[in-house]
Protein backbone atom coordinates (compact mmCIF):
# COMPACT_ATOMS: atom_id res chain seq x y z
CA UNK A 1 0.00 0.00 0.00
CA UNK A 2 2.43 2.53 -1.09
CA UNK A 3 0.03 5.17 -1.55
CA UNK A 4 -0.14 5.13 2.65
CA UNK A 5 3.85 6.35 2.66
CA UNK A 6 4.88 10.13 2.74
CA UNK A 7 7.85 11.86 1.52
CA UNK A 8 8.46 15.17 1.47
CA UNK A 9 9.75 17.19 -1.24
CA UNK A 10 11.80 20.24 -0.67
CA UNK A 11 10.49 23.82 -1.56
CA UNK A 12 13.00 25.89 -3.36
CA UNK A 13 10.67 29.31 -2.70
CA UNK A 14 10.27 28.48 0.82
CA UNK A 15 13.42 26.96 2.40
CA UNK A 16 11.56 26.45 5.88
CA UNK A 17 8.65 24.40 4.20
CA UNK A 18 8.13 21.30 2.36
CA UNK A 19 5.66 19.46 0.40
CA UNK A 20 4.12 16.57 1.32
CA UNK A 21 3.93 13.45 -2.22
CA UNK A 22 2.83 10.04 -1.26
CA UNK A 23 3.74 7.03 -3.55
CA UNK A 24 1.87 5.78 -6.12
CA UNK A 25 0.65 2.11 -6.09
CA UNK A 26 -1.19 -0.77 -4.21
CA UNK A 27 1.01 -3.75 -4.48
CA UNK A 28 -0.62 -5.85 -1.68
CA UNK A 29 -2.83 -8.29 -3.10
CA UNK A 30 0.11 -10.37 -4.64
CA UNK A 31 2.05 -10.08 -1.30
CA UNK A 32 -0.73 -11.11 1.56
CA UNK A 33 -1.91 -14.10 -1.03
CA UNK A 34 2.30 -15.22 -1.05
CA UNK A 35 2.21 -15.32 2.16
CA UNK A 36 -1.42 -16.55 2.89
CA UNK A 37 -0.54 -19.63 0.79
CA UNK A 38 2.80 -20.18 2.63
CA UNK A 39 0.65 -20.16 5.73
CA UNK A 40 -1.81 -22.96 4.67
CA UNK A 41 1.01 -24.60 3.31
CA UNK A 42 2.93 -24.74 6.55
CA UNK A 43 -0.66 -25.80 7.97
CA UNK A 44 -1.00 -28.58 5.90
CA UNK A 45 2.30 -29.89 5.80
CA UNK A 46 2.36 -30.13 9.82
CA UNK A 47 -1.31 -32.25 9.50
CA UNK A 48 -0.17 -34.46 7.10
CA UNK A 49 3.41 -35.47 9.05
CA UNK A 50 0.85 -35.57 11.98
CA UNK A 51 -1.25 -37.98 10.02
CA UNK A 52 2.08 -39.70 8.37
CA UNK A 53 3.42 -40.34 11.71
CA UNK A 54 1.00 -40.98 14.39
CA UNK A 55 -2.43 -42.08 11.77
CA UNK A 56 0.20 -44.59 9.80
CA UNK A 57 -1.72 -47.48 9.61
CA UNK A 58 -4.80 -45.45 8.32
CA UNK A 59 -2.80 -44.13 6.27
CA UNK A 60 -1.83 -47.40 4.30
CA UNK A 61 -5.24 -49.15 4.61
CA UNK A 62 -7.07 -46.68 2.67
CA UNK A 63 -6.19 -46.21 -0.66
CA UNK A 64 -8.24 -42.94 -1.27
CA UNK A 65 -6.56 -40.84 1.33
CA UNK A 66 -3.03 -41.44 -0.40
CA UNK A 67 -4.75 -40.30 -3.58
CA UNK A 68 -6.31 -37.60 -1.79
CA UNK A 69 -3.00 -36.29 -0.63
CA UNK A 70 -1.59 -36.51 -3.46
CA UNK A 71 -4.01 -34.17 -5.29
CA UNK A 72 -3.99 -31.73 -2.50
CA UNK A 73 -0.06 -31.15 -2.29
CA UNK A 74 -0.35 -30.68 -6.41
CA UNK A 75 -2.84 -27.77 -5.80
CA UNK A 76 -0.64 -26.00 -3.38
CA UNK A 77 2.37 -26.49 -5.71
CA UNK A 78 0.52 -25.13 -8.26
CA UNK A 79 -1.17 -22.31 -6.47
CA UNK A 80 2.73 -21.74 -4.96
CA UNK A 81 4.05 -21.29 -8.04
CA UNK A 82 1.17 -18.97 -9.13
CA UNK A 83 1.60 -17.34 -5.80
CA UNK A 84 5.40 -17.13 -6.64
CA UNK A 85 4.83 -15.28 -10.39
CA UNK A 86 2.05 -12.73 -8.91
CA UNK A 87 4.58 -11.59 -5.82
CA UNK A 88 7.82 -11.34 -8.75
CA UNK A 89 5.35 -8.97 -11.04
CA UNK A 90 4.05 -7.10 -7.68
CA UNK A 91 7.68 -6.53 -6.80
CA UNK A 92 8.67 -5.81 -9.45
CA UNK A 93 5.90 -2.60 -9.71
CA UNK A 94 7.33 -1.99 -6.54
CA UNK A 95 10.28 -1.13 -7.64
CA UNK A 96 9.61 0.65 -10.80
CA UNK A 97 7.06 2.79 -8.10
CA UNK A 98 10.16 3.46 -5.76
CA UNK A 99 13.03 4.01 -8.36
CA UNK A 100 14.76 7.45 -7.38
CA UNK A 101 14.52 8.66 -11.38
CA UNK A 102 10.77 8.02 -10.82
CA UNK A 103 10.43 9.75 -7.65
CA UNK A 104 12.21 12.75 -9.28
CA UNK A 105 10.21 12.64 -12.01
CA UNK A 106 7.45 13.29 -10.29
CA UNK A 107 8.75 16.17 -8.15
CA UNK A 108 7.85 19.15 -9.54
CA UNK A 109 10.57 21.57 -8.07
CA UNK A 110 12.71 19.07 -10.42
CA UNK A 111 11.20 20.10 -13.72
CA UNK A 112 12.18 23.55 -13.45
CA UNK A 113 15.22 25.23 -15.49
CA UNK A 114 18.36 25.21 -13.75
CA UNK A 115 17.04 22.80 -11.48
CA UNK A 116 19.39 19.84 -11.06
CA UNK A 117 18.32 17.06 -8.31
CA UNK A 118 20.08 13.80 -8.03
CA UNK A 119 18.98 10.47 -6.77
CA UNK A 120 20.94 9.55 -3.55
CA UNK A 121 21.78 5.70 -3.19
CA UNK A 122 19.53 3.54 -4.44
CA UNK A 123 17.79 1.36 -2.57
CA UNK A 124 19.05 -2.26 -1.81
CA UNK A 125 16.54 -4.74 -2.65
CA UNK A 126 18.59 -7.90 -2.22
CA UNK A 127 16.45 -9.19 0.43
CA UNK A 128 13.09 -8.62 -1.22
CA UNK A 129 14.77 -10.44 -4.83
CA UNK A 130 15.48 -13.39 -2.69
CA UNK A 131 11.53 -13.79 -1.34
CA UNK A 132 10.34 -14.17 -4.95
CA UNK A 133 13.00 -17.02 -5.69
CA UNK A 134 11.95 -18.98 -2.30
Amino acid sequence: RLYQIPFGMPNCEDESEARTLYLIGDFSAPAEFFVTLGVFCFLYSMAALVLYLRFHSLYTENTKLPFADFCVTVCFAFFWLVAAAAWGKGLSDVKAATRPTTLISAMGVCQDDGVVCSTGTTPAMGLANISVVR
